[in-house]
């Protein structure tokens, strides 16, 4: 029996986690394009996981002797999905806007979403959240195919990520899960980033850009984003993540002087209150099962 105010406080705190993750990951995206231009958007990734998984370990310091092979399994596929998810999404925002590349991506966990649709409500919110996707990537938007191809890559890991960030989330403690997920990242974007090792270097800022990316984006982003999925289920989540892409326009605005249009900001409205309804939907589904 889950309790009125239990099921509150999963669902809001869940909310809180995401917009804290979007907020990082997204901000990490500004900082870290100035870097392309040095190394590549392939190496600045690399190196941004290899950085962000030294602090992880260090600070969960995890212990897996232990593990069994279900959570050696479900680590591994995060690792995987995480270093693919986010080597698509540099090539992406190296070649179209930044909020335009998050929307396109937004449509992998959309599509988990819409598999994990339960009410009329909630499907009607998947609507809303959909065509406010398709705002923001109405052709004539200064996409090029490379950049949406990318960005589509990176979202088909932004699936794969939700889910097995959930199954990780609930099967390991604190971020000890995310700590060796991300070292399986590093270890799989290595060879990338070897070859620009001599560019960070010689280049103090850059390299102070880099940490500070991983940092902000896998230890506080990604952290966030596993906080959330071990409150409330995936589906949900996936369509909570709906306001990246109102958050990564207002970064791409305010930060990187990317235009907004008319439309952008209807489609901005749309996501946003498809994020919101379906965290009212869950309370209510949470209340339904208590009472």
């Amino acid at each position: 029996m889950i309790s009125l105010s239990h099921s509150r406080r999963q669902a809001v705190a869940g909310g809180g986690f995401i917009i804290v993750g979007a907020i990082f990951i997204q901000w990490s995206a500004a900082v870290i394009s100035p870097v392309f231009l040095a190394v590549g958007p392939a190496a600045a990734s690399a190196w941004r996981f290899v950085f962000g998984a030294l602090v992880l370990l260090a600070v969960a310091r995890p212990r897996v002797r232990a593990w069994t092979r279900q959570q050696w399994g479900g680590v591994l596929v995060l690792g995987v999905a995480t270093a693919f998810m986010n080597m698509c999404f540099y090539q992406a925002i190296a070649r179209i806007p930044l909020g335009t590349a998050v929307a396109i991506e937004y449509l992998g966990p959309f599509l988990v979403a819409a598999l994990g649709k339960r009410t009329l409500r909630h499907f009607g919110f998947l609507v809303l959240g959909g065509l406010g996707v398709l705002a923001l990537t109405r052709p004539g938007g200064g996409i090029t195919l490379a950049g949406a191809l990318f960005a589509a890559g990176s979202g088909l890991g932004w699936a794969v990520y939700a889910l097995a960030s959930h199954r990780v989330g609930g099967a390991t403690r604190g971020f000890s899960g995310l700590a060796v997920a991300m070292s399986i990242s590093a270890l799989v974007t290595l060879p990338f980033a070897l070859g620009a090792t001599s560019a960070l270097v010689h280049s103090p800022q850059d390299l102070a850009r880099v940490v500070a990316v991983a940092v902000m984006a896998i230890v506080i982003g990604f952290g966030a984003e596993m906080q959330a999925l071990r409150r409330v289920k995936p589906s949900i989540v996936s369509v909570l993540l709906a306001l990246d892409p109102a958050v990564a326009f207002a970064v791409g605005w305010l930060l990187m002087s990317q235009h907004l249009t008319s439309l952008d900001a209807v489609g901005l409205v749309c996501v946003v209150v498809a994020g919101i309804g379906v965290t009212a939907d869950v309370v209510d589904s949470d209340v339904g099962l208590a009472l």
